[in-house]
């Protein structure tokens, strides 16, 4: 399958992902920086009424959500993966009442690890809310259940 046609499922890969759907992130797109998700600011993913700001556990949903991806972006194939580690920094707040993207890149891939960085942040990832660094471990064929 081509680059295009795969990471066009993308967005229906994140629409059927319980916990994507219910928090709304959308797939935003792809580029030579790796692929990008929205979070749509929402009343009720706020962890702080006081200051409005996305709560810290669905940052890092969607950081690892996103990281994930990136690796079957970089396969340019579905194959099993799981999160073997996964470390965030978070550099400042996130803004109240706006809209938070993700964007990770697999910068290195082994036969069985996918190795990422991501940042979340409103306008560019230069000035990040947090930033991740994962690794996820590939299942090869002999550890996929048959049947």
């Amino acid at each position: 399958m081509d680059q295009a046609a795969f990471s066009d499922m993308f967005g229906t890969i994140i629409d059927n992902t319980p916990y994507m759907k219910a928090i709304g992130a959308v797939y935003d797109g792809r580029s030579d920086d790796g692929l990008t998700m929205r979070l749509p600011w929402r009343e009720d993913l706020v962890g702080d009424p006081e200051t409005r700001v996305i709560a810290s556990g669905v940052v890092t949903a969607l950081l690892d959500n996103g990281s994930g991806m990136a690796v079957w972006d970089r396969l340019n194939e579905f194959k099993p993966i799981a999160t073997l580690d996964l470390r965030i920094d978070y550099m400042r707040a996130a803004e109240p009442d706006r809209d938070l993207l993700v964007t990770a890149k697999c910068y290195k891939l082994t036969r069985s690890i996918g190795f990422v960085r991501a940042f979340a942040y409103e306008d560019t990832p230069d000035d990040p809310v947090a930033a991740a660094q994962a690794a996820f471990i590939i299942a090869s064929p002999s550890l996929t259940p048959k049947g």
